[in-house]
């Protein structure tokens, strides 16, 4: 199983309220850490005032904590539901240990500080409740990413087997990680996707800061087929770049030739879309990032490309799309 660098971490708080759980325990096994330092709740560090989000994220803290309160929600406009009618999302974690410029998280949050919350049982009771009324389709890798954490947490094993057992709930895990020796330890389940977020190299490299390259996350995608797991691929969000009909082409071209597209369960497409609060706030924070400068349009409080540009953009990555695999398993991202 991999695992996170072990001073990956600048300082660990506990709240005192999960220092003896077994979990808690768990996590700091394997976290290098000089002392531990308890809180009474994760707010008194993460909500502080007069935070720098990008100062924290160069030293970036751990705080583990329980989720208080509602911990399922309806899906969010700007996501994805892939044609299912109870689509939910939840967040296991506060912020991720990735850094892209333009994550709609630096715009969310006060902090740039990790947050696991680790009463993992407090959210399937609350799942099954909502099951006992209909099915569900829930992403629990929106507000962070499960899968690059999953050597600390155990967070996808423990869930892939949450949903083994209940036929109703079906989960999506979507991440820009790129492992490629964990899938031997996890179970197969037909109601598990792992949703890869494919960027450009160009993006990768000036605004998704310690994430994989796109040749990295295509391996893992193919290495996760291999063992029986199912796949999307998610060009969500489309970046607008120089010469992006080329580059774009190019990324797919090379992705069809490392994966088996005919066994990729499907493709999301969406163009960079945020609300127009959290982009005010990124774009104090990243002044120089050509994506979240860009001159945006506003519709009903959310920021996107111009539509003439946030068409060609769409249809130049799904024409190429269609050279590999069915249209049918191109989903679109539109406003609900």
């Amino acid at each position: 199983m991999e695992t996170i660098l072990h001073d990956r971490f600048d300082h660990i708080y506990v709240e005192k309220a999960v220092a003896d759980l077994d979990r808690t325990k768990k996590i700091l096994a394997k976290i290098q850490y000089r002392n531990i330092i308890y809180i009474d709740h994760y707010k008194d560090i993460f909500n502080r005032p007069h935070q720098s989000v990008n100062i924290e994220k160069k030293c970036q803290s751990l705080i583990i904590a329980k989720k208080e309160g509602r911990l399922i929600y309806d899906g969010a406009p700007v996501c994805q539901s892939f044609g299912n009618d109870y689509f939910y999302y939840t967040s296991l974690m506060m912020n991720c240990m990735y850094d892209c410029k333009y994550c709609y998280l630096k715009g969310m949050y006060p902090s740039g500080h990790m947050v696991i919350f680790v009463n993992l049982k407090d959210y399937f009771s609350e799942i099954e409740e909502i099951l006992k009324e209909h099915p569900m389709y829930i992403s629990i890798s929106y507000d962070s990413d499960l899968l690059s954490l999953e050597g600390l947490t155990g967070y996808v094993k423990e869930w892939i087997e949450f949903v083994s057992s209940h036929e109703n709930l079906s989960i999506e895990i979507r991440t820009k990680a790129a492992p490629l020796n964990i899938w031997e330890d996890l179970n197969k389940c037909d109601r598990v996707i792992f949703a890869y977020t494919i960027s450009l190299d160009e993006v990768v490299r000036d605004n998704e800061r310690y994430t994989p390259f796109s040749s990295s996350r295509i391996l893992s995608a193919a290495c996760a087929l291999d063992h029986g797991f199912k796949v999307r691929l998610c060009f969500d969000p489309i970046i607008y770049v120089k010469d992006y009909e080329i580059k774009y082409r190019d990324l797919i071209s090379k992705i069809s030739s490392m994966v088996d597209m005919d066994r990729i369960e499907d493709v999301s497409v969406g163009t960079f879309r945020i609300s127009a609060e959290f982009l005010k706030n990124i774009r104090k924070q990243e002044p120089s990032s050509s994506v979240v400068q860009y001159p945006f349009e506003n519709s009903d409080g959310y920021y996107h490309y111009p539509k003439a540009l946030q068409d060609s953009l769409t249809q130049t990555v799904v024409d190429e799309l269609k050279k590999y695999i069915d249209e049918d398993k191109i989903f679109l991202w539109k406003s609900r």
